[in-house]
């Protein structure tokens, strides 16, 4: 699936790079450079989660840099790589089942809806969202154990929050605690944010690039004359970074209420009625709002909109990157 020679205007095209698809690759340099540039990705974006989790699970509203100034100043910058070591170590697993998935996915459906007629943008975007789908619930197997653990970590000591010497006891004391289900707390509502997250993502990332490159075309087309633009690399990935970075803040408005109520369920315990465990969906909502109102479900919008726009602008370069990097043919890239 790519985007080919897309025309802009009569006798104005541009010409782009050919996709590089699952069979392309080389699987075993493909997984082995991806654990490499996605762990550096993760340690680059790790604070900016630390305070969206924050955030989220904080009774009364503070500003992002109120959250970030509060931490540091009674953690150190420590503070905000809690959980770090337990999030990458999951994160070098899931990222490979999520990228399998992905990838085998958008080939075979975008392949398949082409064959029956579809036109390639529609084929495109209905690729995209199947591939995020499955990708998403694929990785949520993996994710969502190490997720539980590393956000326990995150806010540990905070408003009465258990406090941990490291994630083996963290895994530990859950599991003694609420037994394996423990681990997957939020596991459904997990699906219910990322599934339609990254299927949304995806879908989005296809009509972006395409509105990008439109936006491109027209403004050389000022230039005019029957001409076929062959856009370099650099320019194939502003516009692929410019485009996953739209993508990702359409996704973060719609998607962060659902986010919000995840983080709760899976960080706070319910006291209610001397119930032990977690709370109920609707406990967790009633709290939000009587906390804040319905605004208080878009807590930690901030840093959750900048944390998936960098990591989307972030994640699709280096995705890109990786793929040209883990070609089995370097020069088919190239001609």
């Amino acid at each position: 699936m790519s985007l080919g020679a897309a025309e802009e205007e009569p006798g104005q095209q541009i010409q782009l790079p050919a996709d590089i698809d699952w069979k392309m690759l080389d699987k075993s340099k493909f997984f082995f450079l991806g654990a490499a540039l996605f762990s550096g990705v993760s340690t680059a974006l790790y604070p900016v989660v630390v305070l969206k989790t924050r955030q989220q699970v904080a009774q009364a509203h503070l500003s992002c840099f109120k959250t970030a100034f509060s931490v540091v100043n009674h953690e150190g910058i420590r503070g905000l790589y809690r959980g770090f070591g337990t999030s990458l170590m999951g994160t070098i697993p899931a990222r490979a089942v999520y990228m399998t998935a992905l990838e085998v996915t958008k080939s075979n459906v975008g392949t398949a809806t082409v064959r029956l007629g579809v036109p390639e943008p529609t084929a495109a975007a209905i690729a995209g969202a199947a591939a995020g789908l499955s990708a998403a619930v694929a990785a949520q197997l993996v994710w969502t154990p190490v997720d539980v653990v590393s956000q326990r970590l995150m806010v540990q000591g905070t408003h009465g929050s258990c406090k941990y010497l490291n994630g083996i006891d963290a895994f530990r004391r859950i599991l003694q605690t609420d037994g394996p289900k423990g681990l997957y707390r939020g596991f459904g509502f997990s699906i219910l944010t990322y599934a339609p997250s990254n299927a949304l993502w995806w879908a989005s990332y296809s009509v972006t690039q395409r509105l990008v490159w439109s936006g491109y075309g027209c403004y050389l087309s000022k230039n005019g004359g029957n001409t076929t633009l062959r856009p370099d690399s650099k320019t194939v990935m502003m516009v692929q970074g410019v485009s996953a970075a739209m993508a990702g803040g359409i996704s973060a408005l719609i998607t962060t209420p659902l986010d919000t109520i995840k983080t709760r369920l899976q960080v706070l315990d319910g006291d209610e009625n001397g119930r032990r465990g977690g709370p109920t969906v609707a406990q967790t909502v009633r709290n939000l709002v009587r906390e804040g109102g319905w605004m208080a479900c878009y807590r930690g919008l901030g840093p959750r909109w900048a944390s998936m726009s960098m990591s989307a602008t972030t994640m699709i370069t280096t995705y890109e990157f990786l793929k040209r990097l883990s070609t089995k043919n370097q020069e088919s890239w190239a001609s």
